[in-house]
């Protein structure tokens, strides 16, 4: 029996008049590699359906073509609003800064999550991706993350990128005020929180690591 996957994309392409955003495209793509070597059925949604923007900053000139190929399927994602939980074994949310904007008050995502996590269903996400379990709650109130050992991109990495005075919140610090464990390695290095069913990973660097726990996780 082959594994379904839901992979969900942000739509949001812009953080102001002068900044392109979108998706951190090898966060994306070199997820939907791993599934797809271990010959896992991939959907790929996001809030909007349609065309999901990519960063225009993750594609650089040696950017290897197995990551360039993985492009063709943000030209057409499913939207949200038209799956259900119930079709997929497990959820992995790739990030890039747009994820900021159209994640976390997504009520459809949040209910998505909801039911996976408590489903006991894998529930992955890498870098900015974690910004979709900022709104998620479990079915008694509290936060999905609370209490959780969790990691995502970090204060420091976004000073780095000096966005951090143009997102809407900072991911470390959000996740933490929801009760979650944050742990973190140094900036850019790879680093990876599993906690039971719930896997985090820090920033690019960070997600062949988060897709190869995710697949370890799945094939249990």
């Amino acid at each position: 029996m082959s594994k379904n996957v839901l992979m969900v994309v942000t739509n949001h392409e812009k953080i102001n008049e002068d900044t392109p955003t979108g998706i951190w495209l090898s966060e994306f793509g070199e997820a939907y590699n791993e599934f797809k070597q271990h010959g896992y059925e991939i959907t790929v949604a996001s809030p909007q359906g349609g065309q999901a923007p990519v960063d225009p900053n993750s594609v650089s000139e040696d950017e290897p073509a197995e990551i360039l190929d993985t492009k063709v399927y943000l030209e057409n994602t499913v939207p949200i609003d038209s799956i259900s939980a119930e079709s997929f074994d497990a959820v992995f949310l790739p990030g890039g800064h747009g994820t900021m904007f159209d994640f976390p008050d997504n009520e459809k995502l949040q209910q998505l999550l909801r039911e996976f996590y408590e489903s006991n269903k894998v529930v992955a996400a890498v870098c900015h991706g974690p910004a979709g379990l900022v709104g998620a709650t479990l079915s008694n109130g509290e936060p999905l993350v609370k209490g959780k050992r969790v990691n995502a991109f970090t204060d420091a990495e976004e000073a780095d990128t000096t966005l951090d005075k143009h997102m809407p919140f900072l991911l470390e610090s959000k996740l933490s005020e929801l009760g979650a464990t944050f742990h973190s390695g140094p900036n850019w290095s790879e680093h990876v929180e599993v906690d039971g069913h719930l896997i985090t990973g820090q920033n690019p660097q960070s997600t062949l690591a988060v897709s190869k726990e995710f697949v370890k996780k799945l094939n249990q």
